[in-house]
Parts: structure tokens; sequence; C-alpha cells
């Protein structure tokens, strides 16, 4: 701990910047480790989940993300569910350069009502291309669009926000009820985001499959510059890991998924975040980047169009290759923006693990 002047202590933690892993005195062949990732009834390829964000996930590319075998989320109150056809509006804002013209347009587009029959189409257009179906509202509209969530046929369901906690108190509307929600609710919910040792254990509590660790939004988020909060994802995600460890006991023996959400910009961010303890990382920036990525090279997230406090920015990435390559290669940059499963493959190699379960355990150093 340290002393703020007199009145304030404040806890040393750690960003994924500041941590590093070190080679151990065995390697292996490539061809030896295993990312397969077991979630509830379902099994991945690989432990990436695609972000339910506009710029990264449209049917089209959640479609494309399960193909390759990882998890697509579509963001179940974005443009998809707002307008039969929302590519003309996405190319026109692709064209708008100017951030403050950028930020009333997307308050402008994100204006229009989310449509129950919509959110229904989509998940259905998923679910018939033969891959796992995943959705994702925040906390304000789960209840809201809840029987249509229910009747859809998804695979997992996922309560994603700033900060999502499991006891939510308001004056202005009945907050959700999240242990009561995911226990009447006959599909697997990830939830989050969440920071901390004591948040993460209550959402595990809620009967939740997975638990985000992180606030999302990665480089377009400015919520430490708006409301001054940051997560320090190394110590999150260890502290996450501690509360998953105490609950298995608490439980006896119910294992939830601890998912990193954030500063997930490059392969190593996401190497580290399993080297802290997580099953899985997810994925906004790195996948925003592809050239079939709907966004066309620019990434912004639910923050950035907030109607009366936007805390967000949309911010151009660039466009580096197809889905494909940017996921599993092969890539033609060395700065770790592609082939995320080949680098994370080359890791455990190069460290003597075969899976991911065993790579949680090794050592970090600060640096």
């Amino acid at each position: 701990m340290y002393d703020i002047g007199r009145s304030k202590r404040a806890a040393q933690a750690f960003s994924l910047d500041d941590v590093a892993i070190m080679p151990t005195r065995r390697t292996r062949g490539i061809e030896t480790v295993d990312l397969e990732w077991r979630i509830d009834a379902c099994t991945f390829d690989f432990p990436l989940v695609a972000a339910p964000m506009d710029s990264v996930m449209s049917p089209a590319t959640a479609i494309a993300f399960g193909r390759l075998g990882g998890l697509g989320v579509l963001n179940l109150e974005g443009v998809w569910t707002r307008y039969e056809n929302p590519e003309p509006l996405l190319d026109e804002l692709a064209h708008v350069s100017d951030e403050a013209e950028a930020t009333r347009k997307l308050q402008q587009i994100y204006a229009e009502p989310i449509k129950a029959e919509l959110i229904s189409e989509r998940l259905r257009e998923i679910r018939e291309a033969g891959v796992n179906v995943a959705g994702s509202l925040s906390p304000q509209n789960t209840q809201e669009f809840a029987s249509v969530i229910e009747s859809s046929g998804l695979d997992f369901f996922v309560v994603r926000g700033t900060a999502v906690s499991a006891q939510h108190v308001s004056n202005a509307a009945e907050p959700l009820d999240l242990a009561k929600f995911i226990y009447e609710l006959d599909v697997p919910v990830i939830v989050g985001g969440c920071a901390t040792y004591q948040t993460a254990l209550h959402l595990m509590r809620t009967g939740a499959a997975g638990v985000l660790v992180g606030f999302g939004g990665a480089a377009t988020s400015t919520n430490s510059q708006v409301l001054g909060i940051e997560v320090p994802m190394a110590t999150a995600i260890s502290d996450a890991a501690e509360a998953r460890r105490d609950y298995l006991d608490e439980s006896g023996g119910r294992y939830v998924h601890v998912i990193a959400d954030g500063s997930m910009g490059y392969s190593g961010d996401i190497i580290k975040a399993l080297a802290c303890g997580a099953d899985a990382a997810m994925l906004g920036t790195p996948l925003a980047r592809a050239t079939d990525a709907p966004g066309q090279g620019w990434h912004w997230g639910a923050e950035a169009w907030h109607e009366n406090l936007p805390r967000g920015r949309r911010v151009q990435v660039g466009q580096l290759g197809s889905l494909k390559e940017v996921v599993t290669g092969p890539s033609h940059t060395p700065d770790g923006t592609m082939n995320m499963v080949g680098a994370l493959r080359r890791a455990l190699a190069t460290t003597g693990y075969t899976e991911v379960k065993a790579f949680q355990r090794i050592d970090l150093i600060v640096h």
C-alpha cells in the first residue's frame, strides 16, 4: 500500500504492459500445443471471443469467426438490430474524419430504437449458418428484451457494460436482478465487466458461466478522462482468477471462466492475459483491423455514442488483412497484429506448455 498524502492509501496495481513472461527450461514442438477451450457444453478451437462491437461484428463476421473456431458475439443493441440494412450508414460513417462530427453522427445513428424482430432475425441468420450463436445486451436493456432472448436459440448470452455488479441499486427504474435472470434463463450467461476480486466473486455467485474482466473499449475508451475509471488488467485478471479458485471451493466444484475484456490490442496482450489467469480473451481492436470488419478500418464502442455523456472515441485502426489472416494467419506484419492464434500457440510451445490451463501457472516478472 502507498500513502497518498495523510488521508488516502492506495494499492499498487499492474497493467499488462508492466509484466512479461520468462521462458522456462523446457520447450515443446508447436504441434504439441492444444488450444481447445471448453465452456458449458460448447468447445472452441481456441480461447478467443469476438467483442460485441458494431465495428467488429456483423452477422456475417460472427459467422466467419465461428467457422474459424472462435465465438463471435453480436451486439443486440447495435446497428444490426436498429436498421434493416445498416451498411449505407456504416459506409457514410467511414467517410467522416472529424472527431466531433463523428460523435454527433454516432449519436444520431444510435437514436433509432432497437427492434425485437431484428434481434430474432439476426440471431436466426447466425444459427442457420451452423455456428455457435451469442448475443450481447447492456444491463439496462436485458430485462426489456428477455423474452426475445429466451426464444432465439442462443448458445450464450452476454450481459456487457462498463461496470456490472450483482447488486445494482436505482431509484429511477427496477434494476436487473442478475441472479434471478440467470436462474430463469435456460442459456449460459457471460457477464461483466468487473475489475476486483469481490465484484468477480459476486458475479460468479449469480450463476454466470463466465465473467468479463475489464471494461472493454480499450483504444476507443476515454473512461479514464471522463470518469476517472481505469482498469490495470494484469492485477484485475489475477484477482478474478483468485475469486474463481475460491468460488470453486465455495460452490463444491463449479468452475466459472474468466475472460479478459480490454487492452487486448496485440497478440502479446492476449498471451499475458492468459498467463495472469484468464481462460479466454475478448477481442475488439485486433478484429476491427480486418478488411472484412464492418467498421472499415474504424473502431468504436458503446461508450462512444452515449446520448448524454459520450466517453469513447471512434479511432482509425487501419486495415491489415482478412479476418482469417488476423485470427489464424498467415501474418505479413511483425508487430503482433495478425495471426493471434499462431502467436498464442508459439508462446505456449516456447515456454514448455501444451495447454492454456497449465500455462496459467507460469511465473511472471515485473519490468
